[in-house]
């Protein structure tokens, strides 16, 4: 089965998951508002950007207009920025039909409206299908046909399925999913804990403080997930604990690298600059704070981290505040 693919951005993982399609035989027709950036992927077969010594296989087009990526596509997949997502959907519906799938990679909740991407799909286009592909997936190792495994979420189970055969290879397991929000929310929230834990590793605290950091992370994030109607289950899965695992551990993951560099004394803002590119932790904080606090949830790293990224708490005096919280029974109730 041999499909036509658009991509919708052309950052490190559009580029890897692109990549990943034409190494199965897939023809991918890759667009990215960046004409210079597009330019330079013709000329090189190569994103030197962004994700450098990964060749581009044949069936890689490089298209200079939205329309002409997506026309005649029987699928199409976002790869921008959660918070661009809306407007980048918005100017493909001019050109997508709602016969045709939209599937989405990026990890984020959006800002303004506190909204998940399948929920602003289903706000702009609600006839479309939609699915969503999560996991711990580093584009690095993507592209360059390392062992990943990852979840392709979807309410309709046959679009799920379609998702896992096209991706789903010998180097790229696929699992399928319906618990569409469960699997956004764990792939959003996992940044937030990913700062936190770089944050750790520059303040120069040592591995028992990282084990910390990422379990009682994964409990807030099963906290406001659940709340926010995912399943606990899916928390403790690949797009839960295992991106979360992931996340916090390397030094491809962006989250990490800023939070390294704030826990070292950099400006927050500074950091975010010195990465490169988006680093998507940096507005889910903002989005996951405000969430809790409408929900009534408790999530106490997430608080002392936005404190932190807002420049209300020193990264020490945060760390201090989480240690000396009230006594608690580990195992209480997850929602509390």
């Amino acid at each position: 089965m041999k499909q036509r693919i658009a991509v919708i951005g052309a950052g490190s993982w559009g580029t890897a998951l692109a990549v990943n399609l034409t190494g199965k035989g897939h023809t991918v027709s890759l667009w990215d508002i960046n004409e210079e950036l597009l330019r330079e992927l013709e000329r090189d077969r190569e994103n030197k950007r962004y994700l450098p010594g990964v060749p581009f296989h044949d069936g890689i087009g490089i298209s200079f207009g939205m329309q002409g990526a997506i026309y005649g596509a029987d699928a199409v997949l976002f790869a921008v920025p959660a918070q661009h997502f809306r407007s980048a959907v918005l100017n493909a519906g001019n050109y997508i039909s709602y016969e045709t799938p939209i599937i989405n990679v990026a990890k984020g909740i959006e800002q303004k409206t506190l909204k998940t991407v399948s929920q602003i799909a289903e706000e702009l286009f609600p006839e479309s299908s939609f699915a969503t592909l999560s996991g711990p997936s580093h584009a690095e190792e993507v592209g360059r046909g390392m062992p990943t495994t990852v979840v392709a979420a979807s309410t309709e189970p046959e679009l799920a399925g379609y998702v896992q055969d096209i991706f789903m290879s010998d180097r790229f397991r696929v699992y399928t999913n319906d618990d569409v929000i469960g699997v956004e929310l764990g792939g959003a929230l996992k940044n937030i804990i990913a700062l936190g834990a770089g944050i750790s590793d520059g303040l120069g605290f040592g591995d028992n403080a990282k084990a910390a950091m990422m379990t009682r992370g994964i409990t807030e994030i099963a906290r406001l997930g659940e709340r926010l109607g995912g399943r606990r289950e899916t928390f403790f899965g690949l797009t839960g604990v295992g991106d979360l695992i992931v996340t916090c551990t390397s030094m491809h993951s962006r989250n990490r690298r800023c939070g390294i560099m704030i826990g070292e004394g950099t400006e927050p803002s500074e950091a975010a600059r010195r990465v490169g590119m988006v680093v998507e932790g940096m507005y889910t904080t903002e989005a996951a704070w405000q969430l809790a606090r409408r929900e009534g949830v408790e999530m106490p790293i997430t608080e002392q981290i936005y404190s932190v990224l807002m420049s209300r708490a020193d990264t020490n005096d945060a760390a201090f505040t989480l240690m000396t919280r009230q006594k608690r029974h580990e195992t209480e109730d997850l929602l509390r």
